[in-house]
Parts: C-alpha cells; sequence; structure tokens
C-alpha cells in the first residue's frame, strides 16, 4: 500500500485531471478526449471497496482519489486491483459539485475516465479513455478535517454499461495536497 499511493499520486499529477481506467476488457469508447486542465488539489483515501463495478464485472480496489482540476473538473480515481492489469483505474468525472451541509458533497458525472495497460501512452504514462455519461457521487465527510467516512457512486455511459462504486473508510486521516492554488468551484451554501 505504502508504494501504491506515491505511484498513484504520481500519475495523477503527470497527466493532471484525467484520472485513468479501463477493464482489462476493451470497452469501446467513440468519445473525443476533452483539453487537460491539471489538478490543484489532491486528497488520498485510505479503506477498501465493498462494491466496484465496472461495465458489469466487479473488482477490488487499491485506494480512492480526490483530484480536483484547476478548471473545476473534479474525479473520484479509483486504483483497481486487477492482477491482470496494473494501470487499470476509473474516474467519476463531473462539475459542479454541491456541499449539503459540511459532512455531505455531491458531484453529478457527466463522464467516466477509463484507462488500462493498453491505452496509448503520452510522457510514459497511459491515457484514460472518456465516456459520456450520466451518474452521481456523493462523499460523506470533508477533507479540512481530513475525514471521509464513505464514497458512493453510480453512472451509466451512453453505451449504457453501469459503474458503482461503495468505498468506506478505514478511519485513516485523507491525505490532502494542495499542489496549485486556484478558485473554488464548489457551491457551498455555507460561505
Amino acid at each position: 500500500m505504502r508504494l501504491c499511493r506515491p505511484v498513484f499520486t504520481a500519475a495523477l499529477m503527470a497527466l493532471a485531471s484525467p484520472c485513468f481506467a479501463e477493464s482489462s476488457l476493451s470497452i469501446p469508447v467513440n468519445n473525443p478526449q476533452a483539453p487537460n486542465a491539471y489538478v490543484d488539489l489532491l486528497a488520498l483515501m485510505s479503506g477498501h471497496c465493498k462494491t466496484l463495478k465496472v461495465a458489469g464485472r466487479t473488482f477490488a480496489c487499491k485506494t480512492v482519489a480526490y483530484a480536483h482540476g484547476d478548471k473545476g473538473r473534479v474525479n473520484f480515481a479509483v486504483a483497481v486491483d486487477d492482477p491482470a492489469d496494473d494501470n487499470h483505474v476509473v474516474s467519476f468525472s463531473g462539475e459542479n459539485g454541491k456541499r449539503a451541509d459540511d459532512n455531505s458533497y455531491e458531484l453529478p458525472i457527466d463522464r467516466m475516465l477509463l484507462n488500462s495497460k493498453d491505452r496509448p501512452k503520452v510522457h510514459g504514462l497511459p491515457v484514460p479513455a472518456e465516456q459520456t455519461s450520466t451518474g452521481l457521487c456523493r462523499q460523506t465527510g470533508n477533507f479540512a478535517a481530513k475525514k471521509v467516512t464513505d464514497v458512493t457512486c453510480s453512472a451509466t455511459d451512453s453505451e449504457g454499461r453501469s459503474y458503482e462504486l461503495l468505498f468506506v473508510s478505514d478511519g485513516t486521516p485523507v491525505s490532502v495536497r494542495r499542489i496549485r492554488q486556484s478558485a473554488p468551484s464548489i457551491q457551498d451554501p455555507f460561505k
């Protein structure tokens, strides 16, 4: 796990906000890739996935990260525990997240970012495929307190494939890194 976090962090920062993922089974993607933004905030959460389903296949996960891009895009990136693919990462991606209170955050999902060892590489790192999707992620807890209880996500892509995540924290404080300063993109009724 100690080696997994630095490798995962480096990959997230190098690729900017689009994180990775694709199942070991090839998932055809018909959408062009959007321009990259730079990650300005990264939060790594420790725990386990009670549920992780990618296009109908069930997986375990290694870790979950929240990555906020300087243009407002947010990814909940899941490092998939896939023995056949060390580069397997699935990201639930969206914009205009909202806090309902101090301990809950919702992110509407408009695309899935899919990466695997078979994806094309830029600077030695796989570039994720983007799949138009609809869905929602909910996070219980907050990064200021360095405590997240769980993250749930559910999305369906434009081809009808479904993606589900139920991540439960092990209680370890969240590791939050501000990489660069940018304007906040969250709709926060408490400010």
